[in-house]
């Protein structure tokens, strides 16, 4: 199989927008560069900065729990640490997410988006030392294979935008739903070497349209009335770290 990276992505903000780039450093045992570093909590998570744990992404602003996150387009500087977000008929934000006054002001501007859909307070809170805000305790980089999510669509009768799966590397030349096979394989993904996880169970988010911020599909359960399983994408740990970058080749072994 002559498989290749057809794009790579990162999620600054979890829940908020996936911003594409051509390429990454992925380190041995890490996560994906400037992947989910922050979170807005909807109310107290009950997150420890001095002991962090893996929190119920339901704790945070995210498209499963609140569609209207999608509304806001948002890019981050890691440079700078400057967060920018815009949305339809607001008022523009920039700030630096590394200061509390950078936060409180996002917070104010989050609030104001969603309104009444929020429990509230908002916060926004930092992973701490390699600390990342993931689904999975041990999914430290996501890969989506393009052609299980076109045979997804299919099964429902429209085109599926791919970023509705939050995934790092999207992937073109694998046979849909191979790679549910692989756990405990190793794939070599462009110059880095990684073992497969484990497959990655799907949630409510993947029924927001990401340009439209509404609920138009029910894919978790169209994977499991065709398929039997609720899994689309698999984690991988990194096990020897390299630069990835789109166009790069993606093999077992």
């Amino acid at each position: 199989m002559d498989a290749r990276i057809a794009s790579i992505y990162r999620h600054p903000v979890k829940g908020f927008t996936p911003e594409r780039l051509t390429s990454a450093a992925l380190e041995a045992g890490a996560c994906f560069p400037c992947d989910r570093l922050y979170a807005v909590e909807d109310g107290p998570s009950g997150f420890d900065p001095a002991a962090p744990d893996h929190i119920s992404k339901m704790k945070f602003t995210v498209l499963a729990k609140i569609p209207a996150v999608a509304k806001a387009r948002t890019a981050y500087d890691a440079a700078t640490g400057v967060f920018s977000a815009t949305a339809e008929g607001h008022e523009g934000f920039a700030g630096d997410l590394r200061t509390d006054a950078g936060r409180a002001a996002f917070e104010a501007w989050l609030a104001g988006l969603l309104g009444d859909e929020v429990s509230g307070p908002l916060k926004v809170i930092e992973g701490p030392g390699a600390h990342r805000f993931m689904d999975s305790k041990s999914g430290y980089v996501s890969i989506v294979n393009l052609a299980s999510v076109r045979d997804l669509g299919r099964r429902v009768g429209m085109d599926l935008d791919p970023l509705r799966f939050r995934a790092n590397l999207y992937v073109e030349g694998w046979p849909a739903w191979v790679e549910n096979d692989w756990t405990g394989k190793t794939l070599t993904v462009g110059g880095a070497t990684a073992e497969v996880l484990k497959p990655i169970v799907r949630c409510a988010a993947t029924h927001v349209d990401p340009t439209t911020a509404e609920r138009d599909v029910e894919l978790v359960k169209a994977l499991f009335d065709n398929y039997g399983h609720m899994f689309c994408g698999i984690y991988l740990n990194v096990t020897q770290g390299g630069t990835v970058g789109e166009g790069d080749r993606v093999a077992l072994g």
